[in-house]
């Protein structure tokens, strides 16, 4: 969440950057403004009669020491009435100070300056591609159908099983799939990120953690028996790794990565650009999670956006990079960089991997600081991204590397599946 002094300290600029989300943030500012106008008077009130306690309290120690009992039962009356003052300061600085974080929930981080304002995806700006698009033959199919005719994936099984969106892969499209997910790691592995192995359930401090509360609660599974999230992504658990942690400033940066399932209910989605693996309840997807310095925070961005270009120059997959507008960019990202592959025989784009800086937004929510070189503490920036998200590569992958005999597996995967060719 944002800080309340930046807020106070820079309002004008906060009330505009949030109008590239198509916020009018105005009036949230200034409750924010004013509960904590009123927080820190409380705080002042009770600290004042908290002094006045102690002070009241000492010297009527000192008077029953000095034979002065009557004295000093006069004054025991009036830190009565002060210990009631001080409790009922202590409730209403309590509830003011939980009004002030319900309301810093509901704000979402403001966009980084060069964020382009837009409404939709469609405001969006392409920044590169990569790759030729390939030409395929006559009777090429998309992938759903591939799965069918090579009996890799099978959608109608897992639709019984449990319902839509959640396939089953069978024999070469489950070695393919187990594929992509080791590769992924060991280039992570390779580029400097420490491999973690995450809960796949998380509590409710760990989903308003990373901003996915209040934001996302209608598009998580949730447990109500037992208050537990299923997770939408590795990067809940990954960077909860560091929620309630003070680092020294020599610890950073820290890069981590880890595989997961995730989970996401995704109410609404319909129609045929959803069919497949186009958008599923359950997937796979492979995550790299930085804690940084805030001063390193965008060059370990960049880092991150050539990491993952890399993977997809091995894949020889086409694709492009679109930085997004801030009314698609997610509730606590500063900015965020798309990857998404172009599927030839869907003749679209698909989005492949997110690539975010959240600055301090999480780490504020996190309470994740470091202690810089002066001895302060300071909040670190967090940033992750998709590396990568398994389903629409996966897509890619069939329909762009089909012939009409079969589908060839890239060169860089051959050693992972042990064939080259579905």
């Amino acid at each position: 969440m944002l800080q309340v002094a930046f807020i106070r300290d820079h309002k004008e600029e906060v009330i505009e950057r949030l109008k590239k989300r198509n916020i009018d943030a105005s009036q949230m500012v200034e409750d924010v403004i004013i509960l904590d106008e009123k927080r820190r008077q409380l705080q002042t009130q009770l600290d004042n009669t908290s002094a006045e306690l102690n002070s009241i309290s000492k010297e009527i120690g000192d008077l029953y020491k000095s034979g002065k009992a009557a004295e000093a039962n006069v004054l025991k009356e009036k830190t009565a009435q002060l210990k009631n003052d001080k409790a009922a300061l202590s409730g209403e600085l309590d509830t003011k100070a939980d009004e002030l974080i319900t309301l810093l929930y509901k704000i979402p981080n403001v966009p980084h300056p060069s964020v382009p304002a837009g409404n939709s995806d469609e405001d969006n700006e392409e920044i590169y591609t990569e790759g030729n698009i390939p030409k395929l033959h006559d009777n090429a199919l998309p992938h759903w159908e591939l799965a069918k005719k090579y009996d890799i994936i099978d959608f109608e099984l897992g639709n019984k099983i449990t319902g839509s969106g959640f396939p089953v892969y069978k024999g070469k499209g489950a070695r393919l799939q187990r594929a992509l997910i080791a590769y992924f790691l060991d280039k992570n592995i390779a580029a400097g990120y420490t491999e973690y192995q995450l809960p796949h359930l998380v509590n409710e401090a760990s989903c308003y953690g990373t901003g996915q509360l209040p934001d996302k609660e209608g598009q998580m599974y949730h447990d109500s028996r037992d208050d537990l999230y299923l997770i939408p992504t590795a990067e809940v658990p990954g960077t909860n790794v560091f929620r309630d942690v003070l680092l020294a400033e020599s610890d950073l940066p820290i890069g981590i990565t880890g595989y997961t399932p995730c989970f996401r209910r995704e109410a609404g989605s319909y129609g045929a650009h959803v069919r497949g693996l186009n958008r599923l309840h359950q997937f796979d997807k492979v995550e790299i999670i930085r804690v940084e310095h805030p001063e390193n925070s965008y060059n370990a961005f960049n880092g991150m956006i050539d990491h993952v270009k890399g993977i997809l120059n091995e894949l020889k997959l086409p694709y492009r990079i679109l930085r997004l507008c801030g009314g698609d960019t997610g509730f606590p990202s500063a900015m965020t960089y798309d990857f998404e592959v172009f599927s030839t025989a869907q003749d679209r784009w698909l989005e492949i991997s997110s690539v975010s800086n959240f600055e301090s937004y999480q780490a504020n929510r996190l309470r994740l600081r470091f202690k810089n070189k002066n001895g302060k503490n300071e909040l670190a920036h967090t940033l992750n991204g998709s590396s990568l998200a398994l389903p629409r590569v996966l897509a890619g992958i069939l329909e762009n590397y089909q012939t009409e005999d079969g589908i060839q597996i890239p060169e860089v995967l051959i050693p992972y599946t042990g064939f080259d060719k579905i």
